[in-house]
């Protein structure tokens, strides 16, 4: 690790001459081009508190605690401030988290919120100055968050709320806790149960720079299970210090990682410290852009560090998906795992950019099936909570697999990933799948079209690591399995359509029909029938474009998806970010436009990437289309600022399109450099590319990525 630090902290500089051409090495503040409330206007679902990469509290300001626009907790355009959390997701569609809320106040209000009159965020950094006259800053280590709350006058009250929390369909939450207060009347400990997207434990403890004078318990409300407590301080200078820390295991491990982080009151070196871990992992990529350009980069590049969370102590322990303790592996355990979006780009980005966690993400998921029984599908707090379809742990290992890292069991993996696709759980019906070669609607009345071809992507990934592996029985058994799309297929339409178990295709059929398991229940996750139809394309392009009847079809079929309209588009069924049918505000579009390299018309593929990375993307705070996703969208931004992207995402290979930056440079960890040229690319004419001036058709692979040298598009 030092080795590493090392040579990032050499490669974030640059040289520049003085007067007497002696040469002098000046550092890049990269953590400047962030901004935290990107996403935080509309349906990024983004946060503006403050966070350390993959860390497990994340504090920042609540303005409610339920409603989809606020599953963050937070929306910029909401003046109301309730209070401040300390822990979060960022960029999902459903609450989770909000633990343990702080309300500094002062007088006696009828109700406990004020209005936000000046807001201020960077990276490692959040305050806010309130209707009453108070300031709060926010700052973090991994596992303890950092208040400072400065009062108008001595007189200070404070609000720790132990009930709240950020709620998705329930009126409780906590459905027992115990709390301790503590002889130096300077902490408060204990934990929480609450049912909410999982039911899970949290431990705390929180400590204050002075003592409390008074304490008062507020009377408990219908359905409430956890104290609200008023503590009233006698400032002697005015600023009021909180330190909060989390930890999934016991009191115990709360106060050890409390010790082992923060042991110190200094504000600022927290900060400060913050900034500079943050810039470790912003300078891996340098781009040459323009100041609102590499605004938009490197909020990008945070956005997809804030999460997998690392929810194991300092110790390593950890409580796993069976509520038992357990010792991570090199002391690394990691939950918000959205897999369903993050498969995609945001994990094949991780294998570039920060390979060192990698073998801990996989290590996390087979730790998962040992107390799961399954992989994970969908995990908060190291809870499943079986959202979203298909196993796409599967994908991001057999990519892990591909690519070289050794860090984890080849043959543990294998076998849990073929226990996870033959053993029904709850997302799961495999004698089904296997009968019919497709979930029938009139069986599974919701989602059957997705399922399948979700299904069918993790079939492949399994028989492409069976079949290297030398599992050649395996390897059949799921490369058949991954071809049941083919029983979805209609001709007539191009498109994959809902089949009954008789055989026969759904009618009527309204391919542009959205629908979602929650609000329009049909054949489809979050999209249509025209979104979904390219699935398959992600692993199996070429029998993909023979089933549609060779290429000039297949080009055909993309220029009219993305040309048809829908005037009855829904932003809560996967619907923004169009371009005719093409929905970059949900992750089934998001690789569609790079198969134009397979088409007839490149380049029409590179204006569609560069349409979409300049329509959807901005340095303002709606500059998100779409929910964030724990970073997916934002990993889209990133691989398309470089050139290429991850069609099939467990293939240890990258589709090539076309650079948003003329110059690029990516810092590998093995010391290695791939710079990025653009050139003067004409986007109406398909233009050469070439890696250390050997010649590249479509693709390029990971393993030339990682040697690094000198990727041209001419």
């Amino acid at each position: 690790m030092q080795k590493y630090l090392l040579i990032f902290l050499v490669f974030s500089t640059f040289i520049s001459c003085t007067n007497n051409n002696k040469v002098v090495f000046k550092s890049v503040d990269y953590t400047k081009f962030v901004n935290p409330f990107i996403g935080t206007d509309g349906t990024g679902h983004t946060f503006p508190g403050p966070s350390r990469p993959f860390a497990m509290v994340q504090p920042g300001p609540d303005n409610t605690d339920q409603g989809w626009d606020y599953t963050s907790g937070y929306q910029l355009k909401d003046s109301t401030i309730i209070g401040f959390s300390n822990t979060r997701a960022s960029g999902t569609g459903i609450s989770e988290f909000g633990d343990i809320l702080l309300f500094p106040f002062n007088g006696n209000p009828s109700k406990y919120s004020a209005k936000k009159i000046k807001e201020h965020a960077e990276v490692s950094y959040y305050s806010v100055e309130l209707s009453s006259n108070i300031k709060a800053e926010l700052t973090s280590t991994e596992r303890v968050s950092f208040h400072r709350y400065t009062y108008p006058n001595n007189k200070a009250k404070l609000l720790v709320n132990l009930q709240h929390g950020l709620r998705f369909l329930t009126d409780s939450l906590v459905l027992d806790s115990d709390v301790k207060l503590e002889a130096d009347k300077k902490t408060i400990s204990g934990y929480c149960h609450t049912k909410n997207w999982v039911e899970r434990k949290y431990f705390f403890t929180i400590t204050f720079n002075q003592k409390y004078e008074a304490i008062k318990e507020l009377p408990a409300e219908p359905k409430e299970n956890a104290p609200k407590y008023v503590l009233d301080f006698n400032l002697k200078d005015n600023i009021l210090k909180c330190k909060v820390a989390l930890s999934t295991v016991s009191v115990k491990g709360a106060k050890n990682n409390l010790k082992a982080e923060l042991d110190h009151w200094d504000f600022e070196k927290v900060k400060n410290d913050g900034k500079q871990i943050w810039n470790t992992y912003l300078k891996k990529i340098e781009i040459e852009a323009d100041d609102t350009q590499k605004t938009i980069f490197y909020t990008a590049m945070y956005h997809l560090f804030l999460q997998p969370s690392n929810i194991a102590d300092v110790d390593g322990q950890y409580r796993g998906a069976d509520d038992k303790i357990a010792l991570a592996k090199n002391g690394e355990y990691y939950s918000t795992l959205s897999l369903w979006d993050t498969y995609r780009a945001s994990h094949p980005l991780y294998t570039i950019l920060v390979p060192e966690r990698v073998d801990g993400f996989i290590n996390t998921f087979l730790a998962h099936h040992k107390a799961q029984g399954y992989l994970p599908i969908w995990t908060a707090w190291g809870k499943e909570n079986y959202c979203m379809i298909g196993n796409h742990s599967i994908p991001v290992i057999v990519d892990a697999y591909h690519k070289g890292f050794k860090g984890f069991s080849y043959d543990e993996a294998m076998e849990a990933m073929v226990k996870t696709s033959t053993e029904n759980h709850l997302n799961s019906d495999w004698e089904m799948y296997n009968k019919y070669g497709y979930y029938p609607f009139d069986f599974l009345d919701n989602e059957s079209v997705s399922r399948t071809l979700e299904s069918g992507f993790d079939d492949y990934a399994i028989a492409k690591m069976a079949k290297k592996m030398g599992r050649d029985s395996i390897a059949e058994t799921f490369n058949k399995r991954s071809k049941y799309y083919e029983n979805l297929f209609d001709s007539e339409t191009g498109l994959m359509r809902g089949k009954d178990s008789k055989g026969d295709f759904r009618n009527p059929f309204e391919p542009l029909e959205a629908t979602s398991p929650m609000n329009n229940p049909g054949d489809y996750t979050e999209a249509n029938a025209w979104q979904y139809t390219w699935t398959p394309s992600h692993y199996d392009v070429n029998n993909y474009i023979e089933l549609l009847g060779g290429k000039d079809n297949f080009t055909n079929q993309l220029n009219k998806f993305f040309t048809l309209s829908n005037d009855d588009a829904d932003k809560h069924l996967g619907q923004e970010g169009l371009i005719g049918q093409y929905a970059h505000g949900n992750e089934p579009s998001h690789h569609i436009a790079y198969l134009y390299a397979f088409s007839n018309t490149p380049e029409k593929g590179n204006q569609l990437i560069t349409e979409i990375y300049n329509r959807f993307y901005s340095d303002k705070p709606d500059g998100i289309t779409g929910n964030d996703d724990c970073g997916q969208m934002s990993a889209w931004y990133i691989f398309s600022t470089l050139g290429f992207y991850p069609v099939n995402p467990s293939s240890a290979e990258f589709v090539l399109g076309i650079p948003q930056v003329n110059n690029a440079r990516v810092i590998l960890n093995n010391g290695n450099f791939l710079k990025i040229r653009k050139g003067t690319s004409d986007l109406d004419k398909a233009n050469s590319i070439e890696l250390n001036s050997q010649p590249l058709q479509t693709r390029i692979t990971y393993e030339q990525i990682m040697k690094g040298g000198k990727l041209e598009y001419k």
